[in-house]
């Protein structure tokens, strides 16, 4: 049943959307962390913007679920 904000989650799609979340802040992480070791600028331009990407879908997601509360 929607709450509210129109949410309708199950306990299953929560889990879902949680194991996301993980997984875009590990991949985020990562990112950041080869940014920070490549000597290389250019791909440390790269890494530094496959981070922002995956920070920018986590906070959506993030943002989305704060919403459903």
């Amino acid at each position: 049943m929607p709450n509210q904000n129109g949410c309708a989650l199950t306990s299953k799609d929560l889990s879902v959307l949680e194991d996301q979340l993980t997984h875009m802040a590990m991949c985020c992480h990562v990112a950041e962390h080869h940014a920070d070791a490549f000597q290389n600028q250019q791909l440390k331009g790269l890494a530094t913007t496959i981070a922002q990407h995956h920070r920018q879908h986590y906070n959506a997601l993030y943002a989305f679920l704060n919403g459903c509360q």
